[in-house]
């Protein structure tokens, strides 16, 4: 009956009824994809063909050729130090907002008073400005006047100013420091809000059968959180690789390019040296190790729970 009454027409315009769902199901759905396109795959595609050609914004001048600014970024000593550095800052602070954020939510998870005002607060470093957190941080590391020094000093840690931001390794250490201050309430968000729909009754039984605080962390709660860590994972790994304006206007990539990532050598590519061309390479090569990223994540990630 169903196949029958799909087969009729209007006898109007005699067109099926399964013709006219589907028209309206892809008009439904223009929009989206038309402005998807706009957004998303025009300017990659846009971005593919200027690493493919050799532009120069002042010049005004385009030329194609080919893989050579691929060839010549591979080249660049900048270009693996920069790559190392980025690897560094991601893993860096992505670890320590895990760490942090998932300890943080076991603790916001546990009933205290004024329980409510400390999630509150917990999550005004993410909802800071970038730029205001900067002003703060910067202040605090001074080697002259900054109060982290100060502090030290006074308590007999160190027995001279440290510069903070001004040599190496100190400088990739703070803003790995910052980075986690700023976004581990995201992860706190994410891992307590699951933590909430942990049925009690598993606690309640692991205790009878004696389990310790430890042991029911790790055979209860994290088997719990799993879910939740992989998507928070993942989307912290594209953000933190991504991040440009938090080690922008820390330390501008300085000393030298100690601190240099890949968007801070896009930027200088593009906006000082004005090589759109090499520019749009470096960016290609970011999408590029993002995507493997991406497919091997979720390769590992599907294999062990077809494992368990």
């Amino acid at each position: 009956m169903t196949s029958r009454t799909t087969q009729l027409k209007d006898r109007n315009s005699g067109v099926s009824l399964e013709t006219r769902d589907s028209r309206l199901g892809l008009a439904l759905v223009s929009p989206t994809f038309i402005l998807f396109s706009i957004l998303i795959l025009y300017p990659l595609f846009q971005g593919i063909w200027l690493s493919l050609t050799r532009t120069h914004t002042m010049r005004r001048k385009s030329k194609f050729v080919g893989f050579d600014n691929y060839v010549e970024m591979f080249q660049m000593p900048e270009f693996w130090t920069s790559l190392l550095n980025t690897f560094i800052w991601t893993a860096g602070t992505m670890t320590l907002q895990i760490v942090i954020g998932v300890a943080v939510a076991m603790m916001l998870h546990q009933t205290f008073i004024f329980r409510s005002l400390a999630r509150a607060l917990i999550l005004f470093p993410y909802l800071l400005s970038v730029v205001v957190a900067v002003l703060v941080w910067q202040w605090l590391f001074n080697d002259i006047y900054g109060l982290l020094n100060h502090f030290l000093l006074s308590t007999g840690i160190i027995e001279q100013q440290i510069d903070w931001l001004g040599v190496m390794p100190n400088a990739m250490i703070s803003i790995i420091l910052v980075g986690a201050w700023k976004y581990f309430p995201f992860v706190v968000i994410a891992v307590l809000a699951r933590l909430q729909t942990i049925p009690e009754e598993l606690y309640e039984a692991s205790k009878i059968d004696g389990a310790n605080t430890w042991e029911r962390f790790w055979d209860i709660t994290l088997p719990q959180l799993r879910g939740v860590l992989f998507i928070v994972v993942l989307l912290r790994a594209i953000w933190d690789f991504k991040e440009f304006d938090l080690i922008f206007l820390m330390t501008g990539g300085g000393p030298v390019i100690g601190t240099q990532t890949l968007p801070l050598m896009v930027y200088k590519e593009s906006f000082r040296l004005f090589h759109m061309g090499m520019a749009s390479a470096i960016a290609v090569a970011m999408f590029i190790i993002m995507l493997v990223f991406m497919l091997f994540y979720f390769r590992v990630y599907g294999r062990d729970e077809r494992g368990s």
